[in-house]
């Protein structure tokens, strides 16, 4: 059987949930887990109105973390939004204390499967979660740059008019203002993007990805669908074993933390890790990225 459970019923977790529902992909029991009880439940029904008039027969229900027993993933959505003016950053604080909370009532179950994070400083809650939970690291994985690619792939494909598709560009690093893209990894159909596209326009594109979230956080107060889309296609990678490659926060051995890099995800959570082949330029900025997620990390351990 497989069973989702959703920890935080806000914008992201009910985009995340909206997403799954309409997705081709099947889940016996889908179950909701806020500290709001009604709002749980109050979403919980309305997802099952959908359902029905889906044709679907998904079990959604609203509960307790009992939940998370016989669970295949956990998508944890809860903690602090960021705000206006706020840097991801800036939430470490805010929300280091809802998770101890969290895995702490899930420490407490029988669950043996993936937990799927969605929370921001994303790369730090990840990589908090796997130390609170004990799990192995690869059943531990973050949304990391996954939205900040399908951004990318979407700019790059508005730009040489080739279909994202056959786009291969990733966004790499912190989920935050130290990501960047790797250019000298990026193909656009079976051309190096340098080919194809000014060094002007690359440093243009690479700016509107790295500040999107906050553009539109400034004109709606928060971003949801794209990341719920998102968690939804890691969701259906690991429920149907899928070995597909996605830029996810996972662990980097080398340097002892969680980052986005490009991964293979199946059932059994991350198999693989691709380790770029960067020029000197771009190993600086991952190095930038690491001591970023490093000084974060630090901080909470105080």
């Amino acid at each position: 059987m497989d069973k989702v459970v959703l920890v935080g019923a806000g914008n992201v977790g009910m985009s995340y949930a909206y997403s799954l529902i309409n997705a081709n992909l099947h889940i016996d029991e889908f179950v909701i887990i806020d500290l709001n009880k009604e709002k749980a439940e109050g979403e919980a029904l309305d997802l099952t109105h959908a359902v029905s008039a889906l044709n679907k027969h998904t079990v959604i229900k609203a509960g307790g973390y009992e939940e998370c027993d016989n669970a295949s993933i956990v998508c944890i959505c809860a903690g602090r939004n960021q705000e206006v003016g706020e840097t991801r950053i800036d939430l470490i604080s805010k929300n280091y204390g809802v998770f101890k909370s969290v895995i702490g009532e899930i420490n407490k179950t029988k669950f043996k499967g993936i937990y799927l994070i969605a929370t921001n400083p994303l790369d730090v809650m990840t990589q908090i979660t796997q130390e609170l939970s004990g799990f192995p690291k690869e059943r531990v994985i973050g949304s990391g740059t996954t939205l900040d690619t399908a951004r990318l792939r979407s700019l790059l494909s508005k730009e040489t008019k080739v279909s994202p598709k056959s786009i291969h560009a990733y966004v790499i690093g912190e989920h935050g203002d130290s990501e960047f893209i790797p250019w000298s990894n990026t193909i656009i159909g079976l051309n190096k993007v340098t080919e194809s596209i000014s060094k002007a326009t690359r440093a243009k594109i690479q700016d509107d990805v790295r500040n999107s979230a906050y553009d539109i956080i400034n004109k709606k107060g928060n971003t949801c669908y794209g990341i719920g889309v998102c968690l939804m296609n890691i969701t259906k990678a690991i429920l149907e074993n899928a070995n597909s490659v996605f830029t996810v926060s996972c662990f980097d051995e080398r340097n002892g933390i969680y980052i986005g890099l490009p991964a293979v995800i199946g059932k059994k959570g991350i198999s693989k890790i691709f380790y770029l082949d960067l020029n000197k330029e771009e190993e600086k900025q991952f190095a930038t990225s690491v001591d970023c997620i490093k000084t974060a990390l630090r901080a909470i351990r105080k």
